[in-house]
């Protein structure tokens, strides 16, 4: 009897150890040049139910709830204002590859330092990929992965109202289930159906929440505590990004509107090619590009967000 409960205990350590494993984030690894992406021409294999990709006047294929459930999955318990920043700028999914090498490239800086590069280097990016410049794991998860990233960017642009209904699908499942809830870094708000938010609790500080859908949108496995179903990095401090769209990123759930710099985002796959976003806070570029001095050896964790030492005295 010992025996066979010693045996048992085994079996669930091993298996929660395994469920940590797939819930943390990628471990670090260089990014290639920018040219050594590939171009965004391709869709994941067929296997995963997502049509192809139409960069023609034709618009994409629908996709139906099964499928925007799956594609929304990763990226629904994201806290509302970072969820906002990653669907506008899954639209500009041709963007996203050198957004992510830059923000590798500067790693080394964080707040004012980086928001000072991000205006100096003069960059070309739509502000609402230099919105995630601040979140070097969500663009490398984004660059990784540049089937799933058209394959969203194309959703929100043809089916936002669809896009959003999933995503609180996938939020009620996973309240139903007891992994989503308030926390330290999070307030969890069920205002009836359809209208689940994450929001901050510390508006100025957002954090990445690291989980596997495969364990969070179904019923918990015996002997595994719900607890280990969602864990964080550590907190972006997003006050020097205002002018990125940091300023007041929400949605309107009930009336499937995204909200960037308190106003209603409307790019859609109609005027993709002419929609300029009307920022509170418009993005003054200047004349030439920042004189960088890079020094050739130091050390970087990219894949940990850390805030500074102010806050981490709080």
């Amino acid at each position: 009897m010992f025996r066979q409960a010693h045996q048992s205990m085994i079996v669930l350590a091993v298996v929660a150890s395994g469920v940590l494993l797939a819930q943390a984030p990628p471990p670090p690894q260089s990014y290639p040049p920018p040219q050594g992406y590939p171009q965004q021409q391709s869709y994941p294999p067929p296997q995963q139910g997502y049509p192809p990709p139409q960069e023609s006047g034709a618009q994409p294929p629908q996709l139906g709830p099964q499928q925007l459930d799956q594609l929304t999955g990763q990226i629904a318990l994201y806290p509302d204002p970072l969820l906002a920043q990653v669907l506008t700028a899954a639209t500009y999914w041709n963007q996203i590859p050198d957004a992510a090498n830059w923000a590798d490239q500067h790693a080394n800086l964080r707040g004012d330092d980086l928001s000072r590069a991000m205006y100096e280097d003069n960059l070309s990016f739509d502000p609402s990929v230099m919105a995630l410049l601040p979140f070097p794991s969500v663009l490398d998860m984004m660059a990784r992965d540049p089937g799933w990233t058209q394959q969203l960017g194309a959703a929100v642009l043809t089916q936002r109202p669809e896009v959003m209904d999933a995503v609180q699908r996938e939020r009620a499942k996973a309240m139903n289930y007891g992994y989503l809830e308030s926390n330290a870094q999070y307030r969890v708000l069920d205002n009836g159906p359809g209208d689940i938010e994450i929001l901050p609790v510390n508006p100025g500080y957002v954090y990445v929440p690291y989980y596997n859908p495969a364990v969070v949108f179904g019923p918990p496995r015996p002997g595994f505590g719900v607890r280990f179903g969602i864990t964080f990095g550590a907190g972006i401090y997003v006050g020097a990004f205002a002018p990125f769209g940091w300023a007041g990123p929400a949605f309107g759930w009930r009336t499937h509107d995204i909200i960037i710099d308190h106003r209603p985002w409307a790019r859609t796959w109609v005027n993709r090619g002419t929609y300029v976003h009307p920022y509170a806070y418009p993005v003054r570029r200047p004349v030439g590009p920042r004189v960088e001095e890079h020094h050739e050896t130091y050390h970087v964790e990219r894949h940990v967000e850390r805030h500074d030492d102010h806050h981490d005295r709080h």
